[in-house]
């Protein structure tokens, strides 16, 4: 499986003014094949070193440099082209249809730029790096990471990896080819989990990873973000911009510890993982004003994705099911009705009678559905094989 790996680098001013030139020498290159790559409707690899190649090595840009942009570029207009193939930059005639596919793609001064092992190459054991410059060879780039990060990237780095500078800040981005661990075959049953608002994440094991400390951080940021808009003067953009991906930093951290701790559970008792197949509930929710800010707000769909590779890496099976009716439905008699559901934390079944934490209850009723859509997709349907005699 691929694993993107992030670094930082601390480069000296002299190596970070050296770097800046490059990227920025990489990036208006690339801007410049791309208006003739729109103007003369040529946007295939092949076509394009055709086209410019030549005129790339005039730019000052090195062999490979200047095929990377070339990919660079082709890649970028065949992704616009699958977007809209796919509708999701609106129908025909649309205004954002029309803004996207009316004039050329650009890249900011500060893209990101690809260096294969001929551009950029790595001494893990100095933590340096080396790496193409349009002045030269630029060596002895002091990086620093994670440790287990830097683990990964010097067993299982593999390809080009990505120079990026982020708000004045210098980073590569890595891919890592990482073994996956054998799935297990046969779990002694699934975690369920139910994702909310008030409670991030609830597991049928009983454990709660709340969010009410976070969705007041968040309602503070977003306080904050709005009253620095409404000023708009110097300082508070300067402000906006030094807070700018703050809260998104944070709901990453956060859902990085919540699927390492789920992950950690379902391995440690041999079980798998039943999440919630949450497509499309941003259309399907029926929510007050308030809450609709919260729900969209909050990316389930990265937790959903931490908790799906760190289990593909630990070996644990992962299964979606239909969540419709799991907060109503009783886990005990399967007894579905609106009314079991007194408040958002208490759930008393109107046939049976039994109450429980409706976050536990969803969750309970979840490892449910997983365990037999497990067991629905792990049997076999092919017919049994007749010995003729």
């Amino acid at each position: 499986m691929k694993l993107v790996v992030r670094v930082k680098l601390l480069p000296t001013p002299d190596q970070a003014a050296a770097l800046e030139m490059t990227l920025r020498s990489c990036n208006e290159a690339a801007n410049w094949l791309s208006t003739e790559a729109f103007a003369r409707q040529v946007t295939s690899r092949a076509g394009l070193q055709a086209l410019a190649y030549a005129d790339l090595r005039a730019r000052g840009l090195s062999a490979q440099p200047a095929l990377h942009v070339l990919r660079k570029v082709a890649d970028a207009y065949t992704a616009l082209k699958a977007s809209v193939r796919v509708g999701n930059l609106g129908r025909p005639g649309s205004k954002r249809r029309a803004r996207a596919t009316s004039k050329p793609i650009m890249f900011r001064a500060g893209a990101a730029q690809p260096f294969d092992d001929r551009c950029l190459s790595w001494q893990m054991g100095a933590t340096t790096v080396s790496i193409w410059t349009t002045g030269g060879r630029l060596k002895n780039i002091a990086f620093t990471g994670h440790p287990e990060q830097l683990k990964l990237l010097s067993r299982y780095r593999r390809g080009e990896s990505d120079l990026l500078n982020r708000n004045g800040q210098w980073y590569l981005i890595a891919t890592c080819e990482v073994p996956e661990a054998e799935e297990n075959s046969r779990p002694g049953g699934f975690v369920g989990v139910d994702l909310g608002i008030v409670n991030i994440a609830s597991t049928s094991t009983g454990r709660r990873h709340s969010g009410r400390h976070l969705n007041r951080r968040r309602e503070q940021d977003r306080r904050l973000r709005a009253k620095l808009q409404r000023r708009g003067t110097k300082s508070a953009k300067r402000r906006l911009k030094r807070h700018a991906g703050r809260e998104a930093r944070r709901a990453r951290d956060i859902n990085h510890k919540i699927s390492k701790c789920i992950v950690a559970e379902a391995q440690r008792t041999g079980r798998g993982i039943a999440l919630e197949d949450l497509g499309g509930i941003r259309e399907r929710a029926r929510l007050k004003k308030p809450q609709r800010v919260t729900l969209h707000s909050w990316a389930f769909h990265q937790l959903g994705e931490f908790i799906a590779y760190k289990a593909k890496r630990a070996g644990v099976p992962v299964v979606s099911v239909n969540p419709a009716c799991s907060s109503r439905e009783c886990s005990r008699c399967h007894h579905i009705d609106k009314r079991n559901r007194l408040s958002q934390a208490v759930f008393a079944c109107r046939f049976c009678g039994f109450v429980e934490h409706a976050d536990l209850n969803a969750s309970h009723n979840i490892a449910s559905r997983g365990w037999w859509v497990w067991v629905c997709g792990a049997r076999s349907v092919a017919p049994a094989l007749t010995l003729v005699s």
